[in-house]
């Protein structure tokens, strides 16, 4: 994409910048890239990792020089928090689909969900949600998923450093998990529900950390905005002045 010209006190962007934000609810990954790259008319421009529409949190967008980092930091380890709903499943894991096979939770007692933590901290086997963008013959697995065709995806290793539970409001679990770049928290809270036999999907979910990157150093899109709106009035305003 040939970068058409820019305001010029949006240079350092141009040049390469690192930005933090705090992806809103229900917007894409790519929705976020694509509003800032409306703002600052950067064609040069991509994001370090994919967080789903229905999760928030911190979003890495790197422009100019610095996207050439984006793998990098899409290896960093990442930390999130949010919460599980026991007793049910859905077939996307998460609230994209419907809740159902509805059972009892009564019996479910704070030492249950904290011994249950153990088999999934560490390396793991854990399989992708078959509704992901993992491709399967060069297609995403999802397109097929939607079309209720059955695909076999491999268990792949992914390590969960730390995973605890910060809260109990049954059916309602609060947890935070560090693990590795990879990892899937709607399959492990799948895999979690199952593990307690009772179902387990993910109602929230918020990356609050990449690497050295802490969600409390990002900006709202808005903030962002007001941001690049003040660059260039100070740029004008000086210019006007001189």
């Amino acid at each position: 994409m040939k970068q058409k010209p820019i305001h010029p006190a949006l240079q350092p962007y141009l040049d390469g910048k690192v930005i933090l934000i705090d992806k809103p609810l229900h917007w894409t990954s790519f929705d976020a890239v694509k509003k800032i790259r409306i703002l600052t008319r950067i064609s040069k421009i991509g994001h370090a990792g994919t967080l789903d529409p229905l999760a928030t949190g911190l979003l890495i967008i790197c422009t100019g020089k610095f996207t050439k980092k984006i793998n990098e930091y899409m290896g960093m380890e990442k930390e999130y928090t949010g919460t599980f709903t026991l007793g049910a499943v859905t077939p996307t894991y998460d609230l994209e689909s419907v809740p159902e096979n509805i059972k009892d939770t009564s019996h479910i007692t704070a030492e249950l969900l904290k011994e249950t933590t153990k088999q999934f901290t560490g390396v793991i086997q854990q399989v992708p949600p078959m509704h992901s963008a993992i491709k399967k013959d060069g297609k995403p697995v999802y397109l097929m998923a939607r079309k209720g065709i059955e695909v076999q995806l491999e268990p792949r290793p992914v390590t969960i450093k730390e995973f605890e539970i910060t809260k109990l409001n049954m059916p309602l679990v609060e947890f935070r998990v560090v693990c590795s770049t990879g990892t899937y928290i709607r399959s492990l809270a799948n895999d979690f529900g199952k593990a307690l036999g009772v179902g387990a999907y993910l109602s929230k979910l918020c990356r609050t950390r990449i690497g050295m990157f802490g969600l409390p150093e990002a900006q709202s899109l808005e903030d962002f905005e007001k941001e690049i709106t003040a660059l260039k009035e100070k740029f004008e305003q000086f210019n006007i002045i001189g």
